[in-house]
């Protein structure tokens, strides 16, 4: 059906669209999460935040589950890289991610205001930690990560977890944080009613520009940083050996894509301009389209990490040549084949099924429908 370079490409789509629904749809329960102690200035306000969001957020945790079931499967080189570099940063992650289903489930289970702060600050680390911890994972991505690879094609990782913040990494991890808190807050907007509204309202258009602020100096910063070129030859139907080629190290690699095929820009014009739209079309009251500009900021985004960085997937800093790219890091054929046909099938069921589940469980929350299932809900 496809030869070996098709279904290299093909995956690496499918991985960018997973981060990109699980940045949408978790970024949402996220930002909720965030805002939930900062806006949510009453008990029952709190809880309007909350169950904004019970009908969704387990199962929008899935597309992260299924974005690590599928980089595991595609790209098993780069699943044991990553994992066991940014070890402790992803325990971090993961234990911050616990804290969240326990503070949605214990937080209503007794009226106790010291019991329902407590879980709401679980809340809000288990929403807070995750996408700087993701954004700043990025951050390094594109610089580069210290491993090297020994000929049993066994990853070592060389750094420390404080290397991993380093100020060009810190500054991913704001952009990250404010988009989630933008796609939060542009939720709210069509979930809750009155004052509440009026605070997410607010919040998008502060983040939104400040987001937009954030990634055009990240853009300006990275003209400066040492990226990765391939100066080999590439054959994009051989067989996985990330230890065949040759790269070097050049300032301003990050751009060559777009230089090289400038229909790329698309990308990070839309992390510029969508959340100043998003900005635009909160102050205007309308919050479907302010959504739907934050969700469009999203897919900007990791587009522009995955265009600057293509065809590098994990580039190593300590010895460029066993850099991890998209041609000698994946699977083999065969696995990447049952792979596309198993995706070519049940993605769009999950598409359409998920559509489904949020055309049907839409509508505004107050402090009213609190107060009249007080004991049923969050």
């Amino acid at each position: 059906m496809f030869d070996y370079e098709s279904l290299r490409i093909i995956w690496w789509v499918l991985i960018g669209v997973l981060c990109i629904g699980f940045a949408i749809t978790d970024g949402f329960d996220m930002g909720v999460g965030i805002l939930s102690s900062m806006i949510g200035k009453t008990d029952n306000e709190r809880r309007v935040m909350i169950n904004s969001i019970a009908p969704h957020w387990d199962g929008n945790q899935v597309w992260l589950i299924t974005a690590g079931g599928g980089l595991f499967a595609a790209w098993p080189l780069v699943y044991a890289t990553v994992f066991s570099g940014f070890y402790i940063a992803m325990i971090l992650a993961l234990a911050s991610l616990w804290l969240r289903p326990l503070g949605f489930d214990y937080r209503s289970k007794l009226t106790n205001p010291k019991w329902r702060s407590v879980w709401d600050k679980a809340i809000f680390v288990g929403s807070f930690v995750p996408p700087v911890i993701f954004g700043i994972t990025f951050g390094n991505l594109m610089q580069g990560v210290p491993f090297e690879i020994d000929n049993f094609m066994v990853p070592t990782y060389t750094g420390s977890f404080f290397d991993l913040l380093n100020p060009f990494a810190l500054l991913c991890g704001a952009v990250s944080l404010l988009m989630i808190i933008t796609q939060g807050a542009t939720f709210l907007q069509m979930k809750t009613t009155d004052t509440l509204r009026a605070r997410a309202r607010y919040v998008t258009v502060i983040s939104s520009v400040l987001m937009a602020m954030v990634f055009i100096i990240a853009g300006f910063v990275s003209k400066y940083i040492n990226g990765y070129v391939i100066i080999s030859n590439v054959l994009p139907n051989a067989m996985s050996d990330p230890l065949t080629k040759e790269v070097t190290h050049q300032m301003g690699a990050l751009f060559i894509n777009y230089q090289n095929y400038p229909v790329l820009w698309i990308a990070p014009i839309l992390s510029v301009v969508m959340p100043l739209l998003a900005a635009f079309y909160s102050r205007i009251n309308r919050a479907d389209f302010a959504f739907l500009c934050s969700s469009l900021t999203i897919i900007g985004v990791v587009l522009t990490f995955g265009f600057s960085t293509f065809p590098f997937i994990v580039p190593s800093s300590l010895n460029p040549n066993m850099s991890l790219t998209l041609w000698d890091a994946t699977s083999s054929e065969y696995t990447l084949r049952i792979m596309t046909e198993v995706a070519f099938i049940m993605v769009p069921v999950i598409l359409v099924y998920t559509s489904w589940c949020y055309y049907k469980m839409f509508g505004r929350l107050d402090t009213k429908y609190i107060e009249d299932n007080d004991t049923s809900l969050y």
